[in-house]
Parts: C-alpha cells; structure tokens; sequence
C-alpha cells in the first residue's frame, strides 16, 4: 500500500511586516569618482541622476550590512529571533559560493534554528525573494521569513572603468515578512532572458581578477545601451502585468517603487505606467547609487521614514537587472 503523505498548509496570506536599511558611513561625491574616470559631475547627473553614493569600509563584509539592516526590520516587527522560520539573502557580491551569506546573517541574528539561502537574481532579487517569502507563509514552510537584499558592489567594480564606476554602490536593505488575513503582496511576474546573459555579468577571464586584501574578485562588467534599451521596452510591460494581477490601477497606488538603475529608466517606465503625478516615486539612486539587490528595500525605508509614504500604503515594486532576470508585485508597505 502506498503512503499518503500529509500536506501542509500556513497563513492565508502574507505581508511586509517591517522594514529596516543601512547605508555605509562612507559618502563618494561625483567629484570623488571623477577622479579615476574621465567624466564630470555634470555627466554623470545627466546620465544616471546620482549626485553621491555610499562605500562601504574596508572591513565591511556583506554579512556585516545585511545583519545592520535585518536587525532593524526585525527589532521593528516585534517577532523573536527564534520564531524565524528562514533567512533569505538576496546577493550577488558574497565572496563565497558556499557557505551562504545567509546562513551567518541567520546565525548573528540569534535565529539559530532557521533555514538560510541566498538568491542570486541580481538587481531583481528582492523581489524574487518577497515572493518566495510568501509562498513559504502561505504554505506552511515558514511562520516568518528575513528577506535581506544586500551588496558590496565596490569589490567588484573596477573603479576606472568608465561604464561602472560611477552606477555602483554598497548598502543593505530587509523586511520581515509574516502572516496575513488579507492580501498584502500581489501575485508575482517574473522571468529572465537567458539570450542576453553578456549584458551585465561577473568575467569569465582569470586576467581580469583582482585582489581585494587578499581575496580575488572577478571583475563586473555591463553594455549600459544594452541594458538600457531592455528595461525601458520590456519592464513597463511587466509592471502593468503586476498591476493587472494584483486588480491595482495606476491611480491607486500611493508609491512607486522600482529597483534604482538609472534615473532616465525610472522616467521612462513612468511615463510608460502613465503613472499619475500624485503618486511619490522612489529616487533613492540620487544619493545612494546602484545597490543592485539592496535598493528597493533601501528605498522603501527611506520612502517611509520622510513620511514621502503613508504606512500602510499601496506599492508597485520592480527588480531587474544581470540574467537579464526581473519580477514585479503590488505590496502594502508596513
């Protein structure tokens, strides 16, 4: 006789419960940049919208952003270390294939008894992981999962590399994702385009190494046109997707908050979105940089903590970047 085996099932639905960041002491003004590169400030406003962004020390490890960030989302939503049920760290700057960075965030944390993974999606991972945060609600894996979107970008960018050095920047940013009786996170849409793996990757070539304190990094590297033309046809699409599944409009949102690629991106989707001037849109790239995984989260705590957005409120979030991966939902802001 075959064995049954017994389901399980969890919430009914999930939702952001806190959110917490961290942004390194160290600010890099354009001036600063421009001093490896041959550019200007003025250029570099005008391309990408940044005016400064944040470095993080030497002696900063990802782990050591993404527990500054985790602890406060998780000190702000009231839940036990222990009664983490698992840590999802979305990464791509770890130096280690394995273990997880996740699984020392986890530990530093005091959730000793938790699951840990980290997510590779680049710039698109926080997103992947409020998604799998929520099927693990709503299934019963997890009573309360971490989400931390974290990079230390610094250590993989060649800082005289024109096309890069400028974009990139160190931060960290987490929820705390727990149990709902209503919707509070939309239905994903997410996917990748294998076809384009060479427009933002990690080289393959061991001549272009580099020693960072006695760890060798590969080096970033990124066909900005490329990238740009892909995001602004294909994302906006994406996100009237999230916004169809989620039965949101436009007009209902109280935010817009897309992953901080480049300010000429975010002016194209909302042009795009045709996104109503009432809604507050995050433009944390200005002074923060390219977090990749960390932004959207760096930018909703910043969104929240000017009270720019109500708490509470209605979210249009969207991660897309190397894979070329993406996903977007609608969430309701803690």
């Amino acid at each position: 006789m075959t064995a049954r085996i017994t389901g399980s099932t969890g919430a009914p639905y999930a939702r952001i419960m806190s959110v917490g960041s961290y942004r390194p002491e160290r600010v890099v003004t354009n001036d600063e940049v421009c001093l490896r590169i041959d550019s200007t400030d003025e250029w570099i406003r005008e391309r990408s919208g940044i005016v400064e962004r944040r470095y993080a020390a030497a002696d900063e490890s990802v782990v050591d952003l993404a527990v500054n960030a985790a602890g406060k989302a998780l000190a702000a939503s009231g839940v036990a270390p222990d009664q983490v049920g698992f840590v999802l760290v979305a990464t791509v700057t770890h130096p280690y294939p394995t273990p997880s960075a996740a699984a020392e965030v986890a530990f530093r944390l005091g959730a000793i008894n938790a699951g840990a993974t980290d997510i590779s999606s680049a710039c698109a991972g926080f997103c992947y992981g409020l998604a799998m945060a929520q099927d693990m609600i709503r299934c019963g894996s997890a009573e309360y999962v971490v989400l931390v979107g974290v990079e230390k970008l610094t250590d993989w960018i060649d800082l005289t590399d024109r096309s890069t050095a400028f974009i990139f920047a160190d931060g960290a940013g987490a929820v705390v994702v727990g149990p709902s009786q209503e919707p509070a996170i939309g239905p994903v849409v997410w996917g990748s385009d294998g076809s384009q793996l060479d427009a933002i990757c990690m080289t393959q070539s061991l001549t272009d190494y580099r020693d960072h304190g006695g760890t060798r990094f590969p080096t970033l590297s990124m066909k900005g046109q490329q990238v740009f033309r892909w995001a602004v046809s294909e994302m906006s699409k994406v996100s009237n997707q999230a916004l169809e599944r989620a039965g949101v409009s436009a007009d209902d949102l109280d935010a817009f908050i897309p992953h901080q690629a480049n300010m000429r991106i975010t002016d194209a989707l909302i042009r795009a979105l045709k996104l109503p001037a009432h809604v507050p849109v995050a433009r944390d790239i200005e002074t923060t940089g390219n977090t990749s995984a960390a932004s959207i989260p760096i930018a909703m705590d910043r969104m929240l903590a000017t009270g720019e957005v109500p708490h509470g409120g209605t979210a249009l979030l969207i991660g897309f970047g190397a894979g070329l991966a993406y996903a977007a939902q609608v969430a309701t802001l803690p």
